[in-house]
């Protein structure tokens, strides 16, 4: 993969975008509406779990406020939002990309993004219906947001193609009074990456899984996203992202890549979400090791385990499988309602199943059941979450998605999250 070719040609389509805007805007309609509008949300957590027996459980949690500003001015829009997680002692940039619409003036129904937006791969905005995401999420693939430039093109009938290249991850944001031993460099943020800590991989001799320091970072990717309307109501897609997993202590950069296809479709009161995703987070280690775990990290906390040495039940560690498949499945029916300011009920099943290429590893379940109340600007989800070898539902936090644990038992967290937007 040609980067610096990748590069150069981005470079180029941004620079003659950026000339050519002063004219674009004298074709603009004057009498455009200019301004902005300031938002922000508050959520909170009610959490009950059945593997963490201390005298907090249950605990409430203040889980988050925000900070939100979108508008336009001169033809430029503006997309920014701000998150704070008292829980975790972190708080970071969500998104934060100014945008322009190309229509009428260079090519009709593209549009731009360019800063910190939304990576174009799989079903968008979320795979899935509850509070908790998907099992793509913890891995980097749901919800991702990085720095880099996006475009959206929606001139053809019923397809929309997009094409993004981002030069590296979304800014870090500071992380106060966490625990350091999960915390780190790298994990203040909203959405998973690989961040520097250590890797793991099989050693010579083929039976122990071995740590080895990884200075890594993402750089240059290149995605690939269309979808098409078979009908009204039902969408199919294909997704593929090329990148760069870049190695600092060693100056080299390991080609990685990911693909995924998805359906999401509408019949009465049912949506139903699904895809299929295949990764491979190519990376070597300081050593020159290729690794089968790199870390990961978001919400100022890595998949930082306990360690990763042989136990009487299989290996174990925190980190995340560099290569697997992702089966996913989401089905929500929503009944409208009118219990004063209550308007909707939507009740949902999602699950993932996370196949690890390393067949020693042991596999990883997430499986959510629950339900939305929406009222008014609040909306509320109930959500009995499930998990084997899911890196938050277990009181040794990071360890699952890696090596995971073989024969391990559900871990159930019931989880209230009331958040008020405005």
């Amino acid at each position: 993969m040609k980067f610096k070719n990748i590069i150069k040609f981005f470079t180029v389509v941004l620079m003659a975008a950026l000339f050519a805007a002063p004219n674009f805007a004298h074709a603009q309609d004057e009498e455009e509406d200019e301004g902005f509008t300031f938002g922000g949300a508050v959520r909170y957590n009610f959490i009950s779990t059945s593997y963490n027996n201390t005298m907090t459980n249950p605990e409430w949690t203040w889980d988050t406020w925000r900070l939100n500003v979108d508008g336009s001015m001169g033809d430029i829009d503006l997309s920014f939002e701000y998150r704070f997680y008292p829980t975790f002692g972190s708080h970071f940039i969500h998104h934060g990309f100014l945008g322009y619409d190309f229509s009428d003036d260079l090519i009709d129904d593209l549009y731009m993004e360019l800063g910190v937006t939304q990576v174009p791969f799989g079903i968008t905005t979320w795979a899935s219906h509850s509070w908790w995401f998907q099992g793509p999420y913890y891995v980097g693939l749901e919800d991702d947001y990085d720095m880099g430039l996006n475009f959206d093109y929606t001139g053809i009938e019923d397809l929309k193609l997009s094409l993004a290249y981002f030069r590296q991850q979304e800014p870090e944001g500071p992380i106060f009074g966490g625990d350091v031993t999960f915390g780190g460099s790298g994990s203040g943020r909203y959405s998973y990456d690989i961040v520097p800590g250590n890797g793991g991989y099989w050693d010579e001799s083929g039976d122990t899984l071995a740590t080895e320091s990884a200075s890594l970072s993402e750089l240059n990717q290149v995605n690939a996203r269309v979808a098409y309307n078979v009908t009204e109501s039902w969408e199919i897609g294909a997704s593929a992202q090329v990148g760069g997993i870049y190695n600092r202590e060693r100056d080299q950069i390991e080609t990685s890549t990911a693909f995924a296809g998805h359906v999401v479709g509408n019949f009465g009161n049912f949506n139903l979400k699904a895809e299929y995703i295949n990764y491979d987070y190519n990376a070597k280690g300081d050593a020159g090791h290729n690794l089968d775990i790199v870390q990961m990290g978001a919400y100022g906390y890595k998949y930082f385990g306990s360690g990763m040495n042989p136990s009487q039940d299989g290996y174990y560690s925190g980190g995340t499988a560099a290569e697997a498949s992702l089966y996913v499945v989401g089905l929500a029916y929503t009944i409208p309602v009118d219990w004063g300011p209550i308007s909707n009920l939507t009740f949902y099943e999602n699950y993932t199943y996370l196949d690890k290429a390393n067949e020693t590893f042991a596999d990883t379940q997430h499986n959510v059941l629950g339900f939305m109340v929406t009222a008014g600007k609040m909306y509320t989800y109930f959500d009995i979450a499930s998990g084997k070898n899911q890196p938050w539902l277990t009181d040794s936090f990071g360890e699952g998605l890696g090596a995971g644990t073989n024969n391990p038992r559900w871990n159930t967290r019931f989880n209230i999250n009331i958040g008020y937007y405005f």
